[in-house]
């Protein structure tokens, strides 16, 4: 097949044929030249609806179309503009449209704009124009978000149930409003800021809306009563738990004393003696215990000393001592100490660490000078046993945060060890106690949907006085309708935080780098 016949081919795919003809295909320099013109010999005047068949001139129009083998592809088109022969019309001369291949003024073909279009709303600017030229498009990125921009915006109509929360465009500056469908989940419409005017406006501007999901922002609870005051407003009920999480915290910090439990006693060295060692360290001592287990398994076997320091290669009395020994142990204790350089100076550390000087540095040098030919490390090492040390050294005590977990996330997601600490906690502290059954009550109002329970929960935390709990008890008396409505009701703000999550890639696509208006229309068709 030439490259005329694949051109052509590639054109009728398309469904052209009947209205553009093939004149002349041409290669040169890595670019595709097609040259065509129209197949009818009259048109329909766009005012008048009249055929024209007087050619009043012809001119030449450029438009890219699909790249061909990865080539681009650009086709001339051989416009002929008609002569209107109605008099009554206003219109003299008009030109041949080719609807069909590109649009009225457009620098490409339908097909090759589709595809930016899909590419755009894929990749945004910068990665589309990069898988483009692999393609063998060659466009800037700014062509990609114009064609975005230029896409009409969905009609989804106005849900009866709608759910409403904030994202951040600029984390800590700027905020928007996503506005969703609580049964399909669908972005709905995008508003700038989060305040109140505009989402009562839009409610305002679309009815009919009975059902507001949204988290317990005073700026979404008061444009919902403006923009639609008949609407059953929702409390979203994660947004309930944390915040009941975050009050859990401030009462579990105002009792960070609890959290560490009684420290184990301390033992001072009574005497400047060191204190004895009930199991020596050391190599030598791992050397000693394998040979006392290794005589004594062998003596265990029926062998006899002389058959044993035959097999191990050793003098019969070493094998006796070894065989005579009940405990490894006492075979160190037995043995004379080894001699030490330090030895002729112990008295005088003792005398001196009994008169109050206990910085071993100090020491080291009072008998360097002195004549000990040593280092600091022996010194330092003899002095330690004379410090005082604890039994077992205190465990650290868990974080705040660490408690809050345990304490509002389900019972059985606690392991054994979790358990044992919460409870030992609570057990020390009769307030703590207090907030973890307030906790258990109202994670029971909210899996359970029991809202009329709630005017009792919130009597009971008030009358216990916790801090944290009894502020975020009585915050819900503010908005004491919605909350109630969210323990109550099966609608949530479920689907608006996974479209918030969505939208977090979309931003990621465009790299802060686009105005709200074009985020707003990449949310709102992807």
């Amino acid at each position: 097949m030439g490259l005329e016949d694949s051109c052509w081919t590639s054109l009728v795919f398309a469904g052209l044929d009947g209205e553009l003809a093939v004149r002349a295909v041409r290669s040169s320099l890595g670019l595709v030249c097609i040259t065509g013109s129209g197949r009818s010999a009259s048109e329909e005047c766009p005012d008048c609806g009249r055929l024209g068949e007087r050619v009043h001139d012809r001119y030449r129009r450029r438009v890219h179309d699909l790249p061909l083998g990865g080539q681009p592809v650009v086709i001339t088109l051989l416009v002929r503009r008609f002569i209107c022969d109605n008099t009554r019309c206003a219109r003299r001369t008009f030109a041949e449209p080719f609807t069909r291949v590109a649009a009225p003024y457009a620098r490409c073909t339908r097909r090759l704009g589709s595809w930016l279009e899909v590419i755009g709303l894929a990749l945004a600017g910068r990665a589309g124009a990069r898988l483009a030229r692999a393609f063998g498009i060659v466009t800037g990125r700014m062509t990609f978000l114009r064609r975005v921009l230029a896409l009409p915006d969905p009609e989804r109509g106005v849900p009866r149930v709608l759910g409403i929360d904030d994202f951040a465009t600029r984390r800590g500056a700027t905020y928007a409003t996503v506005i969703t469908s609580g049964e399909t989940h669908q972005v709905i419409d995008v508003l700038p800021g989060r305040e109140a005017g505009p989402l009562a406006a839009w409610l305002t501007a679309h009815p009919g809306v009975e059902v507001i999901c949204r988290d317990r922002a005073g700026a979404y609870a008061e444009g919902s009563r403006l923009g639609s005051p008949d609407a059953v407003q929702v409390a979203d009920r994660f947004h309930l738990w944390q915040g009941l999480g975050r009050a859990v915290e401030k009462s579990v910090g105002a009792h960070r004393s609890c959290l560490q439990g009684p420290a184990p006693p301390s033992t001072q060295a009574d005497s400047i003696e060191p204190p004895a060692q009930a199991d020596p360290t050391g190599p030598r001592a791992e050397r000693m215990r394998a040979a006392h287990a290794q005589v004594h398994e062998l003596i265990a076997q029926g062998h006899s000393l002389r058959a044993i320091a035959r097999h191990l290669g050793w003098g019969r009395k070493t094998v006796m001592r070894y065989a005579h020994a009940a405990r490894w142990q006492d075979m160190i204790i037995g043995m004379p100490p080894r001699p030490s350089k330090l030895d002729p100076y112990k008295p005088y550390l003792q005398r001196r660490w009994s008169e109050g000087c206990k910085n071993a540095l100090a020491l080291h040098r009072e008998i360097t000078a002195r004549g000990y030919p040593d280092g600091y490390a022996s010194v330092r090492d003899y002095l330690v046993a004379f410090r005082p040390t604890t039994s077992t050294p205190a465990p650290a005590p868990p974080s705040v945060r660490r408690v809050t977990g345990w304490l509002t996330r389900h019972p059985g997601t606690l392991g054994e060890e979790e358990h044992q600490h919460l409870k030992m906690i609570l057990a020390r502290c009769p307030e703590l106690e207090a907030a973890h059954q307030h906790i258990r009550d109202f994670g029971e109002i909210l899996t359970c949907r029991l809202g009329n329970q709630l005017p009792g929960w919130i009597e009971a935390v008030v009358r216990d006085d916790l801090p944290g709990l009894t502020g975020f008890a009585r915050g819900l008396n503010s908005d004491f309708d919605a909350v109630t409505a969210g323990l109550t009701l099966s609608w949530s703000s479920g689907g608006t935080e996974g479209a918030v999550n969505r939208i977090k890639k979309i931003k990621r696509q465009l790299y802060g780098r686009a105005g709200f208006e074009l985020l707003r229309k990449m949310i709102l068709l992807q």
